[in-house]
């Protein structure tokens, strides 16, 4: 015992000593900054407290305000605006539907409180809405009412699955009524600590959850029916086709996913290998590129709902800015799983004249009883070279050959919006373009533009009227689309608008002697047509969108306005040296300009023909060289027998070739 009490107190001393020595040796230095360290209770020093808000910025967006860092514009792109608006517009709708069948009415602020018809999208609710409007709209009872902000107990489960700043769930839950939960997930742990901070802020706790997990795991841990999500809403950077299998899976019975692919460059045809690899299609580049873009992302999720005995019924399909977005509902059928290989199509495009045909993949037709026979299609629809120009067809999709739209929910969407034009900042834009989706054909795939049927035949252009006019004295149907602005939708086919263009080249003639023989100008123009066009503006050419002057097609909102760079792990972004990049990288493949004496030297070094002739009257004010030797001719392109030799010295290395010069 004794030998344990003498190393105790000799331990005791030493640490005494220490203590000491430590405290000597600090009176000498100076004072640093607090200890950054959380306290107990989870509040930080005042200070840093204010270097946080220092380097935050806030955003006000609709009903919400975010706050997110500076340094990190990631998290958010002011003009996704038009995206969000149009999601939220969507889900008030697709929750007007849903609650209607339970009797339960929905109050939108600024929307006059005028009970409103419900009519349910999907055939084979009907029977089960006919049971329900009896029990809960009995006489004498009132119905029940959804508010924005409120938890409504029957109301829609909602999940984001990647939430970045939170700015969508908390406009979710501010500004879409009937809502039961909204679940806000990300698998940044930087990013979900943004999360609740700006779920405090807006006062959204009760509605909003904030989750930090993988977003393919998050929803196939909710596969039971019991446990899916009414909406889903995907919109990752790049390509959600990581999510797609999951999501078809975790969404109820008819619900709602709404979908953003921002990979255009793989989905319009840049890399058709890629977007088969991801996509299950070949991508083709063609004018009609964005729709096809549209239907290969449908035919995508019906492809991997179809592995689960599921389809899809396109709801609304939007090409805008860069990049395309889909709200799809998503029901359980093996009967209706057969009939979708009859609604997917591949496509057969002349690379020379832009010819398109469909070839759908299966084939339904009828059957005695009743029933519908399935079978494979028959084809192909195109002989091996073009009929129109002799030249090749390529082969694309298979795509979604479907309507791409539900017209009457986009109606319900679209007077909706126009009846309450304050609710959103963009609605005026959000009008126009479901103003031109009602106008479109519906059971018309793909289409042709004005400018590719004029270059093609090298002929001048024909207004858009006067082309429409053409095909309705025809007696073909004609719209616009609105993923693109000079689009021809026609149910025409190429031998009839070849015919109308052929008629309008007789008006304006192209010299033939400049096209050759084996171009697709010569070989169309060749043909006599049969079909004599009326180019006669009619009335109803013009279409209605166009006549109100609706803010259709949206010009370039800001500069660098595209897609914002890849998130980088902790928050990171460009710093000055890549910013400078970018912009020294800027129309790499363009020609350097060139200022007034770099072209005036350069125009020089190139003989005058004029001058030749004996016609140039310019004298020394001439741009071209008046030397009555060239100096860039070459010895095979002058005679043996001339009496001037040329400068047969090669061209210095700044010089290039000019006009005339082989």
């Amino acid at each position: 015992m004794s030998r344990t009490r003498i190393v105790l107190c000799l331990s005791l001393t030493l640490r005494s000593a220490r203590s000491l020595c430590r405290a000597r040796f600090m009176e000498g230095q100076p004072q640093g900054p607090p200890n950054p360290a959380p306290m107990e209770n989870g509040s930080r020093p005042c200070g840093e407290e204010r270097l946080r808000e220092a380097q935050e910025t806030t955003v006000t967006e609709g009903a919400a305000k975010i706050a997110f860092p500076s340094a990190n514009k990631v998290f958010y792109n002011p003009v996704q605006e038009f995206n969000r608006d149009l999601t939220c517009a969507v889900i008030t709708e697709f929750a007007r539907i849903q609650l209607g069948a339970k009797g339960i009415q929905i109050k939108v602020p600024g929307e006059k409180d005028v009970q409103k018809v419900v009519v349910d999208l999907s055939e084979q609710e009907e029977e089960k809405i006919g049971l329900k409007e009896g029990e809960n709209l009995a006489p004498g009872n009132q119905p029940q009412t959804a508010a924005v902000g409120e938890i409504c107990e029957e109301g829609l489960r909602v999940l984001e699955g990647l939430a970045a700043s939170g700015l969508r769930s908390i406009r979710f839950a501010r500004e879409v009524p009937g809502l039961r939960s909204v679940v806000a997930n990300d698998s940044s742990a930087q990013a979900v600590d943004l999360i609740r901070r700006n779920v405090q802020l807006n006062n959204v706790a009760h509605l909003v959850q904030p989750s930090q997990a993988d977003a393919r795991m998050l929803m196939y841990q909710h596969q039971r029916v019991s446990e899916r999500f009414d909406v889903i809403d995907l919109d990752p950077y790049g390509s959600p086709v990581h999510f797609l299998d999951a999501a078809v899976q975790s969404v109820s019975e008819g619900g709602l996913l709404c979908v953003t692919c921002t990979d255009m460059a793989v989905l319009a045809g840049n890399s058709g290998e890629t977007c088969y690899s991801k996509y299950g299609a070949m991508a083709l580049k063609s004018r009609a590129c964005h729709e096809m873009a549209l239907r290969i992302v449908l035919h995508s999720l019906d492809l991997r709902a179809n592995c689960y005995q599921r389809f899809v019924v396109p709801l609304l399909s939007i090409s805008a800015d860069f990049y395309v977005r889909v709200f799809v509902r998503v029901f359980t059928g093996q009967a209706k799983v057969k009939a979708s290989a009859s609604k997917q199509a591949l496509v057969f495009q002349c690379v020379g004249c832009g010819a398109f045909h469909l070839q759908r993949l299966g084939k339904a037709s009828g059957a005695p009883g009743g029933r519908v026979k399935f079978s494979a299609a028959c084809g192909p629809p195109v002989t091996p070279e073009c009929e129109h120009c002799r030249q090749r067809h390529q082969l694309g999709g298979p795509m979604w050959a479907e309507p791409i739209h539900d017209l009457d929910f986009v109606g319900r969407v679209l007077e909706a919006v126009s009846a309450n034009p304050g609710r959103f900042h963009t609605s005026k834009r959000i009008r126009g373009v479901l103003s031109v989706i009602t106008e479109e054909l519906p059971d018309v795939p793909l289409y042709y533009t004005l400018d590719q049927l004029s270059s093609t035949i090298h002929c001048n252009t024909p207004s858009l009227l006067q082309l429409r006019s053409a095909l309705l004295h025809a007696g073909f149907r004609v719209s616009l689309s609105h993923a693109c602005k000079n689009a021809v939708k026609t149910d025409a086919p190429a031998s009839a608008l070849w015919d109308i263009m052929r008629c309008w080249e007789k008006e304006c003639p192209v010299k033939r002697e400049r096209l050759s023989e084996t171009s697709p100008a010569f070989r169309i123009l060749s043909v006599e047509p049969r079909l004599q066009a009326n180019f006669t503006v009619r009335e109803d050419a013009n279409p209605s969108s166009r006549q109100r002057g609706l803010k259709r097609f949206q010009i370039n909102p800001e500069a660098n306005w595209g897609p914002r760079p890849r998130a980088r792990p902790g928050g990171k972004v460009a710093d000055a040296a890549m910013e400078e990049r970018r912009r020294l990288l800027q129309n790499k493949r363009k020609e350097p300009t060139e200022d007034l004496a770099q072209r005036a030297a350069r125009l020089k070094t190139f003989p005058c023909k004029r001058f030749k002739e004996g016609t140039c009257q310019r004298g020394d004010e001439c741009c071209y060289s008046h030397s009555p030797s060239p100096p860039r001719a070459s010895a095979d392109a002058i005679p043996s027998d001339c009496p001037e030799t040329p400068n047969q010295n090669p061209p210095g290395p700044g010089a290039t070739p000019g006009p005339g010069v082989d």
